[in-house]
């Protein structure tokens, strides 16, 4: 995953410690309830799609934008699954370290067709819901969330 220019200049001095951050992940669903997915470059693993908030940026409008920047699909939010702090940091092979605040959103596809759009992803698709590649459990919350109609989830101390 490309580093976003404005972490870069807090690195300068702030150097390889934990950064707090905003991140989003988008849930897209197309008309047919399949599920979009990328296949992440930089572990292999397949996942939904998601990225860091800019400086002034809407956490839904950073959402499109990733999904289309990664995928070529175009989407719209359709409404927040889920908010957690993510319970540990990242540690990079360079030693930086972050710690996100992770935003999921529901999305639907309205146009564009899945591929690789740029270097976060060495593939992507569309997946039915019941016959989804492996994952990370983090992926599979936000996609049993979106699939769920309740209200928004969100850690507390006493969540799961």
């Amino acid at each position: 995953m490309p580093t976003p220019d404005f972490i870069r200049a807090l690195r300068e001095t702030a150097g390889q410690q934990l950064l707090f951050l905003p991140g989003v992940s988008a849930v897209v669903f197309d008309d047919r309830g399949r599920v979009l997915l990328g296949r992440r470059s930089d572990n292999g693993r397949w996942a939904v799609i998601g990225g860091i908030v800019e400086p002034g940026e809407q956490p839904a409008d950073c959402a499109v934008r990733e999904v289309f920047e990664e995928t070529a699909v175009r989407c719209e939010v359709e409404r927040i699954v889920l908010v957690e702090t993510l319970r540990k940091p990242v540690v990079y092979p360079n030693g930086d370290q972050c710690q996100f605040l992770d935003v999921s959103f529901r999305c639907r596809a309205v146009g564009g067709e899945a591929r690789v759009n740029d270097e976060e992803s060495t593939e992507v698709g569309w997946f039915d819901v019941d016959d989804l590649p492996e994952m990370k459990r983090f992926s599979y919350r936000r996609i049993e969330k979106a699939l769920a109609d309740g209200p928004t989830w969100f850690r507390t101390t006493a969540t799961d």
